[in-house]
């Protein structure tokens, strides 16, 4: 039996340490020549360090992660609209809730599995079945054969959509832009968020001494004067919010800026296809309003991991996966869309009435979505 993984993301190397870890013959093929970990942060909830811990490589994640014992969510000025224990919504998997640098995570993973089953620059551009096998081609002209094929080359898969051509991406309405700086002058030493008409505006420590911050403004899609926006211009944009807002965009030189406008895919009604499973984004691409993204990832493996322990068919197991799986990442895709939408409100009657609201709301209430995606164990889903 062989395995063939699309996309050498967090999705399609987890995937190949779990793959391997089952003895399954594995192969990726990823589309950039040079496999980078481009990015900044995000955040790896109790969830994610529950299916590390499955995968047996938890520890090994827990010393390039910086904990995050709480996260507040704060208005313009500084004020704080909702703090979050996550300690407490975490107690369910025992497990806790770290930040981590995109490019630190993927070197890690690239490290734990056979560098021999990892090919470069193979960029998949379709697919044909031929009998019980399918045939994958590639933009060099090249192709191979494989048995079973995971397609976790993420929200822009073109492998999706020949499955499913009415799965292109949506745009959510905003832009985001996104660094990695020195901590050292500023000495931030918990994660927020900033809720404000010029839009929002996040930072967690990173460990090494970090900062992670992101800024999402509502945009047109593909805007041009988005598209050339300096340190500078986010500075005017951001000048009349809290500290250390000035200060971190002070310390950004414009080299180090990445945008790209925040885009999802509408909740899908099939994973699995035969002999073929969408993992990852390729599969269920949400915003990062609830910071599930990778964490959705590493739950597609450790339940993927789970059926094929399972004495059945491969297509079985990939048919018992997509059930597993549907609900659970449609909640997330939609209840992140919904929170990015509230988040990036602009009209003051509105940003006061929600602010007021979150104020004065019971945390049971105000933390519903967090409550209910930790309050479920993901692996006992059926």
């Amino acid at each position: 039996m062989r395995f063939t993984i699309i996309g050498a993301g967090i999705a399609g190397l987890t995937a190949a340490i779990g793959l391997q870890k089952l003895g399954l013959a594995v192969t990726i093929y990823e589309a950039a020549s040079v496999l980078k970990g481009i990015g900044a942060g995000f955040g790896l909830a109790a969830n994610a360090m529950q299916g590390f811990d499955y995968l047996g490589i938890k520890e090994d994640i827990l010393k390039i992660g910086h904990h995050l014992p709480s996260y507040e969510i704060k208005d313009a000025k500084g004020k704080a609209l909702i703090r979050t224990n996550t300690r407490k919504l975490a107690a369910r998997y025992a497990q806790e809730n770290f930040a981590i640098h995109r490019a630190d995570l993927h070197q890690y993973l690239r490290t734990q599995i056979d560098p021999s089953l990892l090919h470069l620059g193979k960029k998949a551009l379709s697919f044909q079945q031929i009998g019980n096998k399918t045939q994958l081609y590639f933009e060099d002209g090249s192709s191979v054969e494989t048995d079973y094929l995971l397609i976790a080359d993420g929200i822009k898969s073109p492998l999706r959509q020949q499955l499913l051509p009415d799965s292109t991406p949506r745009y959510a309405g905003y832009t985001c832009w996104r660094a990695t700086i020195d901590n050292a002058p500023i000495q931030l030493t918990e994660g927020s968020e900033t809720w404000g008409p010029k839009g929002r505006f996040g930072m967690t420590p990173l460990v090494g001494n970090k900062i992670y911050w992101y800024a999402c403004i509502n945009a047109p899609a593909n805007s041009e004067k988005y598209r050339n926006f300096t340190v500078a211009d986010l500075q005017h944009n951001f000048a009349s919010y809290h500290s250390p807002i000035p200060e971190i965009l002070d310390a950004t030189p414009n080299e180090s800026l990445l945008r790209n406008d925040i885009i999802d895919i509408k909740p899908l009604k099939h994973f699995a296809f035969g002999p073929i499973l969408l993992l990852g984004d390729a599969a269920h691409a949400t915003t990062p309003n609830m910071g599930q993204g990778a964490c959705q990832a590493i739950e597609d493996v450790v339940i993927l991991m789970e059926e094929l322990r399972i004495k059945q068919p491969i297509e079985q197991a990939f048919k018992n996966f997509e059930k597993r799986r549907l609900q659970r990442t449609k909640y997330i895709t939609e209840t992140s869309k919904f929170i990015g939408e509230v988040s990036q409100w602009e009209h003051p009657a509105l940003i006061g009435v929600r602010n007021a609201l979150m104020r004065i709301l019971p945390e049971s209430i105000s933390q519903r979505s967090l409550h209910k995606l930790f309050e479920v164990d993901f692996m006992n889903i059926k």
